[in-house]
């Protein structure tokens, strides 16, 4: 027989269920595209190298980094631009910076920057992007926050399906798969990967600080920026150093029940291939001995920063929590990329 907390999680599954389509969520296949991975022209200055070293990470390790954070970002594709559906106007790259939050602008700017000739620049933009090349790096364009002139200009770029025209996805397309492009993309991230690192040695005092930790910060920075301030990573363990021994899993099944409510709402995209799923093998995690304290911990504060995201009004909340969990768990599901499994529960 099943056991009865094991059994709950299930009902909480099955309830989702319920809801999500009958068919077998299928992994998206990525569109044909240049995708990303190390390469040899793709430069990181010796004292970023250092400095990352000092948290366990390499070239090896950069790279690879990259590469995750682009599968729930692009596919795994360096571009893949995309409109306004999240009021971001434009988000490309593999880390999908954007108009909307400001982080698109300090790209383009460095990519124009990076051919050090005006005219060389020039030349460039005409042969990858001769329709939209000028809009894209105007000075209303690049200005934080856009201005009225840039934001009507891509929005009359969008068809009238509301996605991006052919003519403009080609275009930033070709600029951000260019070589030159490809090593602007691998220094902001090297910079944010630098940044983490900070933000590790504040979030995790005298702790080591595993691969586990430093993939959940690069997901957390990218998605949203920041970590919980002091005082709240104060409280929180502070609450956890209190609770009895019995409540441990209590309090847990009731963050992947939070998630499991949220994501059976109206207004949560981007999880129905998964939400089911990941309650079901998050709960038979618990059932089966599977979560040890680093992942405990880490849940928590996932929970923590999860239920603050405020894009869209919290429109994306469920999927900022389940990205986090998956990282943290080895287990789950994004985008209907499934990862792991938990042990069948066995009959007495």
């Amino acid at each position: 027989m099943r056991s009865g907390v094991y059994a709950i999680g299930a009902a909480a599954a099955a309830l989702l269920l319920a809801v999500a389509p009958p068919a077998v969520a299928q992994a998206p296949v990525p569109p044909p595209c240049r995708t990303v991975g190390d390469a040899p022209f793709l430069r990181i200055a010796p004292e970023s190298a250092a400095r990352l070293a000092e948290i366990g990470v390499g070239r090896a390790e950069v790279f690879a980094l990259m590469h995750e954070t682009s599968i729930p970002e692009t596919m795994g594709c360096w571009a893949m631009p995309v409109g306004n559906f999240d009021s971001q106007l434009v988000s490309v790259g593999m880390s999908q910076w954007n108009y909307g939050t400001g982080s698109l602008q300090p790209v383009l700017k460095a990519w124009r920057d990076s051919f050090r000739s005006r005219g060389r620049f020039k030349r460039a933009v005409k042969a990858l992007a001769p329709t939209y090349g000028k809009l894209l790096f105007s000075r209303d364009c690049l200005a934080v926050p856009v201005r009225d002139r840039c934001r009507a200009g891509i929005l009359a770029a969008h068809g009238a399906d509301g996605k991006l025209n052919p003519v403009i996805l080609a275009e930033l397309t070709a600029i951000f798969e260019s070589d030159a492009m490809l090593q602007v993309q691998t220094d902001a991230y090297v910079a944010l990967l630098e940044a983490v690192r900070l933000d590790l040695l504040r979030v995790f005092p005298g702790q080591p600080i595993t691969m586990r930790k430093v993939r959940w910060a690069v997901d957390t920075k990218v998605q949203q920026g920041f970590f919980p301030i002091d005082e709240d990573l104060a409280r929180l363990r502070a609450k956890l150093a209190a609770m009895p021994p019995g409540e441990r899993w209590t309090r847990l099944r009731a963050i992947f029940d939070w998630y499991g409510a949220l994501a059976r709402t109206i207004d949560q995209d981007g999880i129905q291939r998964d939400a089911a799923w990941n309650v079901e093998q998050w709960g038979c995690m618990i059932d089966f001995g599977m979560i040890d304290p680093e992942q405990y911990e880490m849940l928590h504060l996932t929970f923590l920063r999860s239920r603050t995201a405020i894009g869209n009004s919290g429109r994306w909340q469920a999927l900022t929590f389940e990205r986090r969990a998956k990282i943290i768990l080895g287990i789950g599901s994004v985008s209907g990329v499934r990862g792991g499994n938990c042990p069948a529960p066995r009959a007495d």
